[in-house]
């Protein structure tokens, strides 16, 4: 990645405004950034945030445009709102976590200085991760989401079972009578389809996750599809109303008889690895996964 380093000359900052703790650590890489002799741009909210005094582009994607780099300072929830709001730059994504399980940021905020000068010297990969996108026709108007880690289907405010019909490229698949529905990316296997019984899915493999939500009946287990295939989820239930959600926001009501047709969007998000680093590394230090050592069995 020589060559894609020496092009950085301007790089852009988004950090999460809530995460004031996160303010310290911003500040510490304009001044990184700047004494590398590259420039340093924002946009508003991380502006106020840390009182940064760089120039102020209108927003996240206008910051991507303008920008060789993209480095976000916050948890996961932030990098997937980033993903969101730039998709289909092709400007790479560096994620600095503060707190939390960070799976998609690559550095701590305690490892930044050793990891900007690693960036400058090109050891690092780029990862082109898929989105996918929700359309169909609610509440008279046009649905057009787009989500990085997954799409739910849950109930509404009434606390009882809820029946979705679910097809994949125009086959049925089957009728979930459960508390919701989630289809997930790779980069969302490890996320709240992992917490519904769902497989953990490698980054790269090209496949959509569709997990129920504590299904009614037992035998309902998460079913693995490719990456191309077309999703549709009808509100089978008569008289309860579902909510959509992308990535845990947008949230959007669904009524009963309404269509979600789900497909991998024509967009990705590029996210940078630091030289060394791997997805199976990343999970066993996340998730706490130890074990015996097999070097050396006898």
């Amino acid at each position: 990645m020589k060559k894609l380093a020496e092009k950085i000359r301007r790089v852009g900052v988004v950090a999460n405004p809530e995460k004031i703790a996160g303010r310290a650590a911003v500040r510490e890489a304009v001044k990184l950034i700047t004494a590398s002799g590259r420039e340093v741009i924002t946009e508003p909210a991380t502006a106020r945030m840390a009182g940064l005094s760089v120039p102020v582009v209108a927003d996240v994607a206008a910051l991507a445009a303008a920008s060789e780099l993209v480095t976000v300072f916050g948890g996961d929830g932030t990098m997937l709102r980033v993903a969101r709001e730039i998709g289909g730059a092709r400007t790479p994504v560096l994620g600095i976590n503060i707190g939390g399980l960070g799976f998609l940021t690559a550095v701590s905020t305690h490892d930044l200085a050793a990891a900007l000068p690693r960036v400058w010297a090109g050891e690092f990969s780029v990862e082109a991760r898929p989105l996918i996108a929700a359309t169909g026709r609610v509440a008279g108007g046009v649905l057009r989401q787009t989500a990085c880690n997954d799409f739910v289907i849950s109930r509404g405010a009434i606390p009882r079972l809820i029946e979705l019909e679910v097809t994949v490229d125009g086959a049925m698949l089957t009728r979930f009578r459960c508390d919701g529905l989630i289809i997930s990316t790779p980069t969302g296997s490890t996320a709240y389809s992992l917490s519904a019984g769902g497989a953990i899915v490698s980054p790269d493999a090209a496949v959509l996750t569709i997990t129920p939500i504590c299904p009614h009946t037992l035998s309902n287990r998460s079913v693995v599809v490719n990456l191309d295939a077309t999703i549709e989820v009808r509100v089978a239930s008569e008289k309860l109303e579902a909510m959509l959600s992308a990535d845990g926001d947008c949230h959007t009501r669904l009524a009963p008889g309404e269509v979600i047709r789900i497909r991998r969007s024509r967009h990705s998000v590029r996210l940078v690895h630091l030289a060394g680093s791997s997805f199976f590394e990343t999970l066993r230090r996340k998730l706490n996964w130890s074990g015996s050592n097999l070097n050396g069995a006898s």
